[in-house]
């Protein structure tokens, strides 16, 4: 297949689109089921190259769960606890701990749910029966895989009515170095961003702490490859071999890092006794559960406790998460990463992640104030390493 026509643009109003190989080669693609739109291959393609990246990287099965061209979350295939099986909503899976591949999509789907609503889907590995069982539950656009077991790609096939989105990818296309892109008529040209990210990345602690556990520098690992394919500004917090808060596209660091907190925090909260014992009414669907989890730990647009309305989602009025108790909760966890696509230009950025356990931090650095957000690092004994390496992506 040399080219792939579809149904419009970003937009509806963007017609004619299509994607197609500039030199007339055929795409490295093939299209099991479905009509992937234009915002689809977009996500398909960067969701793609992280997880082969993170795979590269550390060896193990790794699966990004990608949305409006950012991921909600990235993971690799190591085992959920019990808690956390219950807050991602997959403890009744069967074999989960069997497949690298299903937990690694249990985790990157479970951290930010609300946000993976609708999501695109990338695995590095084939798609399993497994891993299929817990797509085919959630609300998704597609996905992507370097392969699909009959059992999986039977099971795919029923999803949205026998119209998802199947992509199967050749896993060993590599793209030509040069990479193009046109604005308003113009075209630009670059180098692919071929910068690989390891250990080797982290080796300038600049901090009195100087500690990284292996467990860091995989969690540091995971937050920059992340990083690498997040619209630009973006900080990405990581704990137990997950992107558990990616803050995306803001004009400012801190800005980035609050959001990323906040999401990390809400990763946290959900596996705290007080939400995981929720009272749900049994006929509310997940994606519900999910609105009025993120309402109760957050308190966003209604209050989930309130008369006539836990109503609507408990079959008994819920006691209230007051802010001490989710500030308590908080304050007991530690050892998580930080990573930042560029230097954080001032300490109020280390202040706001120590409020979500980071203890290791991996940026850049070249500021005029790195001497501040060193001193603010070691005010809290993390350990911090300055990659030297912008990760920007537009």
């Amino acid at each position: 297949m040399k080219e792939f026509e579809l149904k419009y643009g970003c937009n509806p109003n963007q017609k004619p689109a299509r994607i197609f190989m500039e030199n007339g080669d055929e795409m490295p693609i093939e299209i099991l089921n479905g009509k992937p739109g234009y915002i689809n291959f977009l996500d398909a393609f960067n969701s793609w190259q992280l997880v082969c990246e993170i795979k590269e990287a550390l060896g193990i099965p790794a699966a990004a769960s990608f949305k409006h061209v950012s991921p909600t979350s990235a993971a690799i295939g190591t085992k959920l606890s019990c808690k956390l099986k219950k807050a991602c909503f997959v403890d009744d899976i069967e074999n989960l701990d069997d497949s690298p591949l299903a937990c690694a999509y249990a985790r990157a789907r479970g951290c930010d749910r609300m946000c993976s609503f609708g999501d695109f889907i990338a695995l590095s590995d084939e798609c399993d029966e497994t891993t299929a069982l817990l797509i085919k539950r959630e609300v998704s656009d597609g996905v992507i895989a370097p392969g699909y077991s009959d059992k999986a790609l039977e099971i795919l096939k029923t999803k949205r009515k026998g119209g998802y989105n199947i992509v199967k990818i050749d896993k060993d296309y590599k793209p030509k170095e040069r990479e193009r892109k046109q604005v308003f008529g113009i075209t630009f040209e670059q180098e692919r961003n071929n910068f690989k990210i390891n250990e080797e990345l982290l080796e300038n602690v600049v901090t009195k702490n100087k500690n990284l556990p292996e467990s860091a520098k995989r969690d540091l690992i995971i937050a920059l490859i992340t990083l690498k394919y997040t619209q630009s500004n973006s900080v990405c917090y990581a704990y137990d071999g997950q992107a558990i808060g990616v803050g995306a596209g803001q004009q400012s660091r801190i800005h980035c890092t609050r959001l990323a907190g906040t999401k990390a925090d809400t990763w946290f909260l959900r596996q705290s006794d007080k939400v995981l014992s929720l009272p749900f009414l049994p006929t509310l669907s997940r994606p519900d559960r999910d609105n009025v989890i993120d309402g109760y730990i957050n308190k966003n647009e209604e209050d989930v406790c309130a008369e006539g309305i836990w109503q609507k989602y408990f079959s008994k009025k819920p006691e209230p998460f007051s802010e001490e108790e989710k500030r308590a909760y908080l304050d007991m966890q530690s050892g998580v990463a930080l990573g930042s696509d560029a230097f954080f230009p001032f300490s109020d950025n280390i202040e706001r992640a120590k409020m979500s356990g980071v203890l290791y931090v991996a940026e850049p650095g070249g500021s005029i104030r790195d001497d501040a957000v060193i001193e603010c690092a070691d005010k809290y004994g993390m350990a911090m390493a300055f990659t030297g390496m912008r990760l920007f992506h537009h």
